[in-house]
């Protein structure tokens, strides 16, 4: 694993140091979602925000299994189907079950893997994760700051962007504020991806006038989240696929999670939150 920042092998103080920056007192957002997933890496007050966006959207911890259901299917398409190899997951949050790693190299163990967070708890599972896993690093940058992570030593050490490479933005837009530019940020990271790359997003939806009841849901959720994590935005399906640019997407376009390339049998309930979470993947020819 070569990571500029710290080496998975660094002793107890380096990780009594990580331990110290984590926060008990402020929501995170990977950990709100951690509680969703039925993960156990969360605290009461990330437990406290989750319990209240459950009173909006009792199955929130159902899109939360569909973002990572749908994770999962884009990773093994691109690995198994686009031959992709190279793997760069920012905004990747805690570790859980069927991780892009595990699923890309699982198909293909040549294939490269860097997680990019900011949030200090991530780093520290996701370093003891990786720790015997020379083909993934996970390093710290933040998606509001792109030359950080384009430039970083630890992703550049393992991604080569003169090769094709999947860029994986899920969850991870919709809590970039309008002020900072989230569009801006979308467009610097395409520009730097090669001919042959492919970028796969998800991020919370605001359908509009076309669905009131779904729309005011969405309203009320975006309204908690800026209020106890600061971020999160409901865009719309305009706003959303602006994330593109002009780079075609694959089949079937940007739709509710569950419709994408769905597995033999799989099926859903639709719920409140299945029109409000939605995702595409589009390549970059």
């Amino acid at each position: 694993m070569a990571d500029n920042d710290q080496h998975p092998g660094d002793d107890a103080a380096g990780r009594a140091q990580a331990f110290a920056r984590i926060d008990t007192s402020k929501p995170s957002i990977a950990r709100v979602y951690d509680f969703f997933l039925g993960g156990k890496d969360n605290y009461a007050i990330d437990r406290q925000v989750g319990e209240a966006t459950l009173q909006i959207a009792p199955d929130a911890p159902a899109a939360g299994r569909s973002n990572r259901a749908f994770l999962r299917r884009v990773v093994r398409h691109l690995a198994a189907e686009a031959g992709i190899r190279q793997f760069l997951d920012i905004g990747s949050g805690l570790p859980t079950q069927g991780n892009v790693h595990e699923v890309a190299q699982k198909v293909a163990p040549e294939a490269r893997v860097v997680y990019v967070d900011n949030d200090p708890i991530v780093l520290l599972h996701g370093r003891a994760l990786l720790a015997t896993n020379g083909s993934t690093t996970v390093v710290e940058a933040d998606i509001r700051d792109p030359e950080s992570i384009l430039g970083h030593p630890g992703v550049r050490a393992l991604i080569d962007f003169d090769q094709p490479v999947a860029l994986l933005l899920f969850a991870i837009l919709h809590h970039v504020n309008d002020h900072e530019d989230p569009h801006g940020i979308a467009a610097r990271f395409r520009e730097a991806l090669p001919s042959g790359s492919y970028l796969a997003l998800s991020h919370f939806h605001n359908p509009g006038p076309s669905m009131p009841d779904v729309s005011a849901q969405a309203t009320t959720a975006e309204k908690l989240f800026n209020e106890n994590l600061g971020t999160g935005r409901w865009r719309t399906r305009e706003e959303i696929l602006a994330y593109f640019g002009d780079l075609p997407l694959i089949e079937p376009g940007l739709v509710p999670l569950p419709e994408w390339r769905p597995d033999p049998g799989e099926v859903f309930e639709p719920g409140i939150t299945y029109h409000t979470f939605v995702g595409g993947v589009a390549h970059k020819p």
